[in-house]
């Protein structure tokens, strides 16, 4: 067997260091959006199956949620809440529909991802159904009706950092998949 000399060995260990990094690269967005939704970080609302329902307890406490639509420069569509804003109790199931158009004389395909403001609050807001992080395709000149159900978790009137809390805002921002097929 031929033994490596130091240029060999320099080589080898800056291609392996140079491997490490791209595969690093690729695996730190799946895992930062993991690491988001388990814990709340970075405005990132929770996600809960309808199973927990029964056992969600609603408040007294009112929470006023806005709603924003945003798309991307390049991906031609119109994206909005059908309502701005929405009051709801802690505790409280509720849904807000979203409606997308494609103003486009071709099909696209599109996707969202989100954020809760204050940051700090994002863990509480949690998401039963929603259509983000999936692709979204469009036929020339669709509209349709999307949901986003979600509720406060209760143990937000609790939180004392969130005491003088009472609007949080919901954010969508949709973009183009590039490739996708619609």
């Amino acid at each position: 067997m031929m033994s490596l000399g130091k240029p060999q060995k320099i080589a080898a260990s800056c291609v392996l260091f140079v491997g490490f990094m791209v595969g690093a690269a690729y695996a730190s967005v799946p895992l930062y959006d993991w690491f988001c939704r388990v814990t709340g970080f970075d405005g990132t609302p929770a996600v809960a199956t309808a199973d927990v329902l029964p056992g969600i307890e609603v408040g007294e406490r009112e929470v006023t949620i806005r709603f924003d639509a945003n798309v991307v420069p390049g991906l031609p569509w119109e994206f909005q809440p059908e309502e701005r804003t929405k009051t709801v109790r802690v505790g409280e199931l509720a849904q807000v529909n979203y409606i997308v158009k494609n103003n486009a004389s071709y099909d696209t395909v599109g996707t969202s991802s989100f954020m809760v403001a204050p940051t700090q609050s994002g863990g509480y807001f949690t998401k039963i159904d929603c259509f983000c992080f999936q692709a979204q395709p469009m036929a020339a000149g669709e509209e349709r009706t999307m949901a986003v159900v979600f509720y406060v978790d209760p143990s937000f009137a609790e939180d004392p950092h969130a005491s003088g809390t009472n609007v949080l805002t919901l954010s969508y921002t949709f973009y183009e998949l590039k490739g996708a097929q619609g």
